[in-house]
This record gives C-alpha cells, structure tokens and sequence, in this order.
C-alpha cells in the first residue's frame, strides 16, 4: 500500500512538461491515450500555468455606432432574425450578435460590424 501512496505522490508533484511526457510514453508505447492528464496534476510550478487557447468566441455589438441602419441591415443578415429583431438587437447593446462560434468567424463578423460603422467586442 505505501508503494501506491509514492507513486500517487511522484504523480501529483509532476511538473506539465513531465505530464506531457508521460502521455506521449503512454500513448506512443502503450496506445493509451490520457485526455484529462494535465488536469489530474496539481503541482509543478511555474510550468503548471498553462494557458488552454480559447476556441469558441461571443461577438458582442457594443454600440451602433453613426450608421445604425447600415448595422441594423448587417445583424439582420448575419443573424438570420427579422428587421425588428435585429433593430432591438442594436438598440439595446451590448448584446450578443452570435454565440460559441469559431475565432476565424468570429473576427470575420466583427470586421464586417465594424466596416458598417458598429463598435463590436470579442469575448
């Protein structure tokens, strides 16, 4: 039993770059492959503050900006919503234009918002 409680131990001081290692032996050799290993470990210093990329992004229209009915005319399109939603979309930002979408979409809807004349947020 004292045995496992080592091995526990040596497995929670790893550091990340020990983890990642870890897994490429593991999935390499063994053909297992540990989805949650980086999240099991609790140590490890300065490597273990990993930042994960963000992947899924919320365009936020902040304000309409001087053109309101060129913006309303673009969330109308973009949204797929009616005239009057997409008016009451732009009248009460901040509000979401689209949600959980990809960086790449993300940054094409607010270039476009912003190109019409809307002051747009990414978060």
């Amino acid at each position: 039993m004292a045995d496992l409680k080592d091995f526990a131990e040596q497995l929670v001081n790893l550091t990340v770059k020990e983890v990642n290692e870890l897994a490429t032996i593991l999935k390499d050799e063994y053909g297992i492959e540990p989805a949650a290993a980086a999240v099991a470990v609790g140590g490890g210093g300065a490597d273990a503050e990993a930042v994960e990329e963000q992947t899924e992004f919320d365009v936020i229209l902040t304000a309409a900006g001087g053109s309101k009915l060129a913006v309303v005319k673009l969330v109308k399109e973009l949204t797929g919503a009616g005239l009057k939603d997409a008016k009451d979309l732009v009248d009460s930002a901040p509000s979401p234009i689209k949600e959980g979408v990809s960086k790449d979409e993300a940054e094409a809807l607010k270039a476009q918002l912003e190109e019409a004349g809307a002051e747009v947020e990414l978060k």
